[in-house]
This record gives structure tokens, C-alpha cells and sequence, in this order.
């Protein structure tokens, strides 16, 4: 697999970022996870334009195009010849400090920007077997503490989230929002079918999730 880092086309195993960068010291930049199904970049013009509010939503300012972003992407694929069952993550960080430090005036260089194309594919069993999921202690922030509709590198109240559910023996764990309501789970959306009708929550402490507002 060929790794795109700001541009170049570096094989897995050779694809670095610094250890300065702004998202590896401080989980500071943004991200969306893309699927490829049949050649098709699916639901693209959503994912970047969620790209784009979470940017800025956190003041940081993407200088490309989404028009040069899908370039990039098609660019990545093309080298790796992959048609389907592809996920893509695709990272924006603020770029590079001179020191370790949290300000962005401590940032000495432009964004870094990343594409990391993988096949996955469902485990066929999933569909037969489900997933065991079960509520968490850990809840959703509301847009005081981090808007949960940005989609940010600073995941670790998802992990955290994560974290206690593998404790539990759950698959996913369900939060729920700061009001006590069912939110979301750790690391998908949540939807509920009850006497004939698809429940889910009103969205205020979830991502805003691609997938979600199309099964809406």
C-alpha cells in the first residue's frame, strides 16, 4: 500500500510524519473516513464539506480545493489500483511546531496532509452473529467543552469510551449526551427500530455523521 503524504506517494512502510506535527503532539487537525464501493468515492461532496466545517470550526484553514483534495485521492488509488471495498482516511493536521507546545502561533509550517487507502471489508459473520453492544460511563461533550460535530484528530474521549467497553466485553459502547439521553456509540452512530419505527437521537451531542443523515 502507497501512503499520500502532502503530495508524495511513499510506500507504508516509509510514510513518516514528524514528531513535531500538530497532530501527533496534540490530536489537532481533522478528518473524515471515505469508502471507495465499485470505483465510486461514496458520498464525497458530504465528506468534504464536513471536512471543511470542522476546519472551520477549529480556525484551521485548509489551502486546497475540494477539487484538488479528490485529485489526491484518486491519485492515491490509482497507484495502489483499487476499485472497491476501499476505506480511505484522509487527515488534514495544522502542520509542523518549532516546539512541543499547544498555541498554533508555536506552528512554523503549512498543514500536513495525509490519505491512507485500505481494503476493508465486513466479516461476513457480523451480519449473522451482531455486535454486543452496551452503555458506557463516559459521555459526549457539548460545543462548551469541543463541538461534537467537528471531526477532529482529539479522539480521546472516544477512546476512552472505547476503552471501557472492551472492559465490558461490548463490541461498541453506547454514550450518552451530558443531559443523560443516549447520544451515540464510541465510534458509529446509533439507530434504534421499535414497534415499527427508527429511533435515534436528535443529534446535539452526536457527529453528524454521513451515513446517518442519509438514513434519515
Amino acid at each position: 500500500i502507497f501512503i499520500n503524504i502532502n503530495g508524495n506517494l511513499l510506500h507504508r512502510d516509509e510514510a513518516k510524519i514528524s514528531v513535531f506535527d500538530s497532530g501527533f503532539l496534540l490530536g489537532d487537525g481533522v478528518w473524515e473516513g471515505i469508502r471507495l464501493h465499485k470505483s465510486k468515492l461514496v458520498f464525497i461532496e458530504d465528506h468534504l464539506k464536513r471536512l471543511f466545517a470542522s476546519a472551520e470550526g477549529i480556525s484551521l484553514k485548509i489551502p486546497f480545493t475540494k477539487k484538488e483534495i479528490i485529485s489526491q485521492i484518486n491519485k492515491s488509488l490509482s497507484i495502489n489500483e483499487m476499485e472497491d471495498n476501499i476505506h480511505i482516511r484522509l487527515i488534514i493536521s495544522r502542520g509542523d511546531k518549532i516546539t512541543p507546545y499547544q498555541n498554533p502561533n508555536a506552528n512554523v509550517g503549512p498543514v500536513n496532509f495525509v490519505i491512507i487507502p485500505e481494503y476493508k471489508k465486513t466479516d461476513p459473520s457480523t451480519y449473522t452473529n451482531g455486535l454486543i453492544i452496551g452503555r458506557v460511563k463516559n459521555i459526549r461533550p457539548n460545543d462548551s467543552i469541543l463541538s461534537p460535530h467537528f471531526n477532529t484528530l482529539s479522539k480521546l474521549n472516544c477512546i476512552l469510551a472505547s476503552i471501557e467497553a472492551n472492559k465490558l466485553g461490548y463490541d461498541e459502547g453506547i454514550m450518552n449526551d451530558i443531559n443523560g439521553n443516549i447520544s451515540t456509540c464510541n465510534s458509529t452512530n446509533l439507530f434504534f427500530i421499535k414497534n415499527n419505527q427508527v429511533i435515534t437521537s436528535t443529534g446535539e451531542y452526536c457527529l453528524n455523521g454521513i451515513t446517518r443523515s442519509k438514513a434519515i
